[in-house]
């Protein structure tokens, strides 16, 4: 066994993954780590798994599970084993013990996840299927993956997370689709039943199971599009809404990328926001709206459309902006009539940042003017009309909606 494998002091955490065979599918060096380890952590189904095994002082993971960092901390040097499910940096406690701990002191010997193992039962290639936790998350976070066709593994929370995705998907007409519940898997227990979302009837669902679905969407299903411009109809608002064309326009202004954070200053119904973290699973956004019926309707259009994780902060701005971490990509759609709001906006951009600001009225027109002027970028005029009916016959003419006024630039 090389230095590394036999846990010397530079590598004294040793981060195991095992599944429901317990020590039997753990491998020969995993095993010995284990067996000299002066204290072993992870979760009591783990120690139980594992107990045959363990000589040293056990700590089962306490809520919450960073409470257990610096009693693991306190053992630098020595052997420490943490038990883990599966593949421990597939969301599993990895990424926790690396924010204090370097890699360079830890060895990481893997297992199967269920990813893998519900993917091996079925026979699903993984690089073609999205994987999803709602272990701890919001049930809604999978709405974005949930297209005709897709294939979709989900980690479960508990027991009852496959009956409730299951009243979730037909709410949104989706009742055909076909969900496998893998339970136990690579364990005695091993179970794999299925059911259709609008007939689904299995009962006495373990709590540790993998949900694998089959997604198939009625002709009327609500299924998100993979662009921005989401219909209108889509959002509850109370007519503060940046409206489908202009909004598509505006994404595209503000340029995602990976990990960025955006401000969305006069949240409004959030559909900014929202258009801004369906771009991809790794951004994030604050929404600022100083009213709290707006807020709330916010937080629930965030819910419904997939993006439960949007923070909202109920204050008015630009005094919201004290304390924020700083933004990649600022979005004004009001408060323009505020003489600081745009400047104290650019002000707190990160270098290279974005600002996009719409403008409706004159006046804030003027003080787009002004920005452009002072700080480039590009001014650029959206007029959008479309066709309505005139009177009660059957003609049809060009009905314009107010001109747009928008400012895009980036800071240097």
């Amino acid at each position: 066994m090389s230095d590394a494998a036999s846990c010397t002091a530079a590598r004294w955490l040793s981060i195991v993954g095992i599944g429901e065979d317990g020590i039997a599918g753990l491998s020969p060096v995993a095993q010995k780590l284990l067996a000299s380890a002066e204290l072993v952590v992870g979760g009591k189904r783990h120690l139980g798994l594992a107990e045959a095994l363990i000589h040293g002082r056990t700590l089962a993971w306490p809520s919450p599970i960073g409470d257990a960092v610096p009693e693991i901390e306190k053992h630098r040097g020595r052997p420490v084993v943490v038990l883990a499910s599966g593949d421990p940096f597939h969301y599993g406690v990895g990424d926790l013990l690396l924010r204090s701990i370097p890699a360079s002191e830890t060895l990481c010997l893997p297992n199967a996840s269920a990813f893998s193992l519900a993917a091996a039962r079925l026979g699903w290639s993984l690089q073609d299927v999205a994987l999803v936790s709602l272990h701890g998350r919001a049930l809604e976070g999978i709405v974005r993956h949930l297209q005709p066709g897709a294939h979709v593994l989900a980690l479960s929370w508990d027991g009852e997370t496959p009956a409730k995705l299951a009243t979730f998907l037909v709410e949104r007409g989706m009742g055909n689709s076909t969900l496998t519940v893998l339970e136990a898997m690579g364990g005695p227990r091993e179970r794999v039943r299925w059911a259709t979302a609008a007939g689904f009837d299995l009962a006495d669902v373990a709590p540790l199971n993998t949900i694998a679905l089959q997604v198939t969407a009625a002709v009327d299903a609500t299924v998100l599009p993979l662009v921005p411009g989401l219909d209108d109809t889509l959002f509850e608002h109370d007519g503060q809404l940046t409206k489908r064309e202009v909004r598509a326009i505006t994404v595209s202004a503000l340029a995602p990328r990976q990990g960025e954070l955006l401000w969305d200053v006069g949240l409004g119904a959030g559909s900014v926001a929202i258009e801004w973290l369906l771009r991809h699973p790794s951004l994030r956004a604050i929404g600022i709206e100083s009213e709290p019926e707006r807020a709330a309707r916010a937080a629930r259009n965030a819910a419904a459309l997939g993006t439960p994780d949007l923070q909202i902060v109920q204050q008015r701005a630009p005094q919201a902006f004290a304390g924020l971490p700083a933004p990649d990509a600022i979005f004004l759609g009001g408060g323009l009539s505020n003489p600081d709001m745009l400047e104290m906006a650019w002000a707190a951009l990160k270098p290279g940042g974005r600002l996009v600001a719409n403008a409706v009225s004159i006046q804030s027109e003027a003080r787009l003017i002004e920005c452009f002027q002072r700080h480039g970028g590009e001014l650029v005029r959206l007029d959008v009309s479309k066709a309505g009916r005139a009177g009660t016959g059957g003609v049809f003419v060009w009905r314009a909606a107010a001109p747009i006024v928008q400012w895009r630039a980036r800071k240097p």
